[in-house]
C-alpha cells in the first residue's frame, strides 16, 4: 500500500530526515519507535504532506504523491492522527467527528465511531475541551475514522496518558487493526506499540537502524536495552 525509499527531509539546512526506505502492505499494523527527537513524527508529517520532500520516493497503492498536497492525500485515504489529539475544545464531540469528514464525505461513518467508542455518544453534545485525555484521544482517533481512512496515521496516541488509559486506547487500536484497518503506529512507548504491531522499525537521528517482526524486535537485546528498560 505504502512504498517509501531514500525519503528526506529538512528543517531549513537542518536535515530531519535521511534515506528512510520503509513499507507498509495493507491490512498491517506497523509500528515505529524511537526516543524522542529521532524523527517519529517529522515521518508522519512528511507521508501526510505537511512537511516537505527534500529527496526519494513515496508511493500509495502505485501512485507517486510525492507532490501532492495534505488535502489530496486525504482524499487518497491517508489520514493522520496527530500528535497531541488537537481536538477543537470550543465545539461539541459532535461537530470534531464531522469536520473529520470534510474532505471526503463520509459522514456516515459517525455511526462506526459511536459503536467504537460509546463514551463519545454519550457525550456527544459536549465540548470537546471538556472531556478527559483519554476521551480527546478517543475523539481525535474518531475524527480521523470519518473520513474513511485507507491508510490511518497514529502519532504518539498514548502521550500523557496515565497507564490505564494506555492500555484502553491500545485495546482499540488492536480492534481497529481487527476491523481491517491498515495503521501506520508513531509511539515512544515502544513496548505497547510492538505488542501490537505485525512488523516494526526502530528510528534514531533521522534514519531507520533496524527493522523486523515486531516479535522479533521486542526480543533484540539492543532494542531492549535502548527501548525497553532492559
Amino acid at each position: 500500500m505504502l512504498e517509501v525509499r531514500a525519503l528526506g527531509s529538512r528543517y531549513g539546512r537542518i536535515p530531519a530526515l535521511a534515506d528512510i526506505a520503509l513499507d507498509v502492505r495493507a491490512g498491517e499494523l506497523v509500528a515505529i519507535v524511537g526516543a524522542n527527537g529521532a524523527g517519529k513524527t517529522t515521518l508522519l508529517r512528511t507521508l501526510s504532506g505537511v512537511q516537505p520532500m527534500s529527496g526519494g520516493t513515496l508511493r500509495f497503492e502505485g501512485a507517486d504523491i510525492r507532490r501532492e498536497t495534505p488535502r489530496q492525500r486525504v482524499q487518497r485515504g491517508i489520514v493522520q492522527v496527530p500528535e497531541g489529539r488537537q481536538v477543537f475544545g470550543a465545539l461539541s464531540v459532535e461537530d470534531n467527528l464531522l469536520l473529520g469528514a470534510f474532505a471526503r464525505g463520509a459522514a456516515a461513518a459517525i455511526d462506526t465511531v459511536w459503536t467504537l467508542f460509546p463514551v463519545l455518544r454519550d457525550k456527544r453534545e459536549e465540548d470537546a475541551g471538556n472531556l478527559s485525555g483519554g476521551q480527546q484521544q478517543m475523539l481525535a482517533i474518531g475524527r480521523a475514522l470519518m473520513a474513511d481512512p485507507r491508510l490511518l496515521l497514529l502519532d504518539e496516541p498514548s502521550m500523557g496518558l496515565a497507564p490505564r488509559l494506555v492500555t484502553e486506547i491500545f485495546n482499540h487500536i488492536k480492534a481497529l487493526k481487527a476491523r481491517g484497518t491498515t495503521i501506520l503506529l508513531v509511539d515512544q512507548n515502544a513496548r505497547a506499540a510492538l505488542a501490537v504491531a505485525d512488523r516494526g522499525y526502530v528510528m534514531e537521528t533521522g534514519r531507520i537502524v533496524a527493522e523486523g517482526r515486531a516479535a522479533e524486535l521486542l526480543r533484540d537485546p539492543k532494542v531492549q536495552h535502548a527501548y525497553l528498560g532492559h
